[in-house]
C-alpha cells in the first residue's frame, strides 16, 4: 500500500461553505424538477396553443419550440436560475480549493515521483489544446479542464471534483455501486460474462470518475486514461496512487492517440463526445477502431441523439447549447450514431445503441433482466438511466 494521503481529503469545508454547498444542490434540484414542471405546464398551456394557432402544427423541434418560449415568464425565471446555479456550482468550491492548494499540489508530486507499482503518469507540455476546449470556459467552469497557473497546478481537478460533487448534489467518493462506469461495467458483464477485459482506456477521463470502479468488476485489467487536461490528470493519478488502484494516465488529443494498433480490450468513456466538434468525434471514433483488438469492444454513454426524443425533450437537453458554454450539443446529437462508427470502420451489424438504468436506481434483479433483454429499458429523459452507444471491432 502507498502511504500518500488521498488527494480529495485535503479541501475541508467550513460550516458556513457546507451550508452553501447544499443550498445550491438544492437550488439545482429545485430547478431541474419543480421550476422544470412548472415551465412544461405554461409550454402545454399556453406556448405550444399559441404556436399551433399560428402555423397550423405543432412545434416540429426543440429550436421552434426555444424560439417560441423564450418571451415566456416561466421559461425565462427557469434559465435564468438555472444558469446561475451552474456559476455557483463552481464558486461554491473555489475558496477552499484554494486554501489547501498547496497542500494538494504537493501529494500529487509525491504521487508523481512515487516508484508505485499501480500506475503511472505522463504529461506533454507542449500539447496543443483543441479549439473546442481551449476556446471558452466548458460547463461555465472557470479555467475549464486545463488552465493552470503555478508549478504542478492541480486546482482545475480539485474544482472539478468537488463542485462536480455539488453540482450531482452527492458526496466527493462516489459509492463505487453508483454512477454511469458501475453501470456500464455490470451491464457488460451480464451480457457476456467471459469478457474478460486486461486493458481499458477511458477518453477524456478527467479526474478518473468513470474509469476507477471498471476495476471492481474486471480486478485484473489494467486502466489507461487520457484526457488534454493536465491539472485532472495529475488529480486523477494522486487518487489513483492513494488508493492502490493501477491507472496509467496520458496528456493526450483523442483524436491522435499515441497507442499502437490493438492495443485494447474495452474503450469507455462518459459525456465526451458532446463537447467536442463533430469533425473531431470521427476522428476519435477511428482512433478507437484502430487502438481496439480484434473482437474488443466500445461502450460510450452519451446523451441521447435528437432522433431518439421528442421535440420538447430536444429543446430541453439543448440548452446547454446557448447557455452552458457547449456550441457542439446540438450538432453532436443531430448526428447518426450508428453513421458515425461505421464511418470510423465498425461494421453496422456490430453497432448498437442502448439505454439502461443507473444500477443504483433498480434492483438487481431489474437491472439484469434489462441488460439479457428480458425487461424493457428505460425511457430517454429519465433521470435514472444513462444511453449508450458503442460497437464490437470485427476479427
Amino acid at each position: 500500500m502507498n502511504a500518500i494521503r488521498d488527494i480529495d481529503t485535503f479541501v475541508d469545508p467550513t460550516h458556513d461553505e457546507i451550508a452553501r454547498r447544499g443550498y445550491i444542490s438544492r437550488l439545482r434540484k429545485h430547478v431541474l424538477s419543480d421550476l422544470s414542471n412548472t415551465m412544461q405546464n405554461a409550454y402545454d398551456s399556453t406556448v405550444k396553443p399559441a404556436f399551433e394557432a399560428a402555423h397550423g402544427r405543432e412545434p416540429e423541434n426543440g429550436e421552434e419550440i426555444r424560439d417560441a418560449i423564450e418571451g415566456n415568464l416561466a421559461y425565462r425565471t427557469w434559465s435564468s436560475i438555472r444558469y446561475n446555479a451552474q456559476e455557483m456550482v463552481w464558486e461554491s468550491v473555489r475558496d477552499e480549493v484554494e486554501r489547501q492548494l498547496p497542500d494538494m499540489i504537493s501529494v500529487a508530486e509525491q504521487a508523481a515521483q512515487s516508484n508505485s507499482h499501480v500506475g503511472s503518469l505522463t504529461l506533454d507540455p507542449t500539447l496543443q489544446m483543441p479549439g473546442y476546449v481551449d476556446s471558452m470556459d466548458v460547463h461555465l467552469m472557470p479555467g475549464c479542464w486545463q488552465e493552470e497557473h503555478t508549478k504542478g497546478d492541480v486546482a482545475q481537478g480539485a474544482v472539478y471534483a468537488h463542485g462536480g460533487a455539488v453540482f450531482r448534489g452527492s458526496l466527493i467518493q462516489l459509492d463505487k455501486r453508483n454512477g454511469v462506469a458501475a453501470s456500464v461495467s455490470q451491464w457488460l458483464s451480464i451480457r457476456d460474462p467471459e469478457f474478460k477485459p486486461e486493458k481499458i482506456l477511458e477518453t477524456g477521463c478527467t479526474i478518473g470518475n468513470n474509469l476507477f470502479p471498471y476495476r471492481d468488476i474486471y480486478p485484473d485489467a489494467e486502466l489507461y486514461g487520457i484526457d488534454v487536461a493536465a491539472p485532472c490528470l495529475r488529480y486523477a493519478h494522486a487518487r489513483a496512487v492513494a488508493r492502490n488502484i493501477n491507472a496509467h494516465f496520458f496528456q493526450e488529443n483523442a483524436e491522435r492517440l499515441s497507442f499502437e494498433d490493438n492495443t485494447f480490450d474495452l474503450i469507455v468513456s462518459s459525456f465526451f463526445f458532446h463537447e467536442t466538434a463533430v469533425a473531431a468525434t470521427k476522428k476519435v471514433l477511428a482512433e478507437c477502431h484502430r487502438v481496439l483488438k480484434p473482437g474488443g469492444r466500445m461502450v460510450h454513454m452519451e446523451l441521447p441523439s435528437a432522433s431518439q426524443v421528442d421535440a420538447y425533450y430536444n429543446f430541453v437537453l439543448d440548452w446547454d447549447n446557448e447557455h452552458n458554454n457547449e456550441p457542439h450539443y446540438r450538432n453532436f446529437r443531430s448526428q447518426d450514431f450508428t453513421d458515425l462508427m461505421t464511418g470510423a470502420g465498425f461494421a453496422k451489424d456490430d453497432c448498437f445503441m442502448e439505454s439502461i438504468p443507473e444500477v443504483s436506481a433498480v434492483s438487481e434483479e431489474h437491472f439484469r433482466d434489462v441488460a439479457l433483454g428480458k425487461a424493457p429499458p428505460p425511457t430517454h429523459g429519465n433521470y435514472t438511466s444513462w444511453c449508450l452507444f458503442g460497437a464490437t471491432k470485427a476479427r
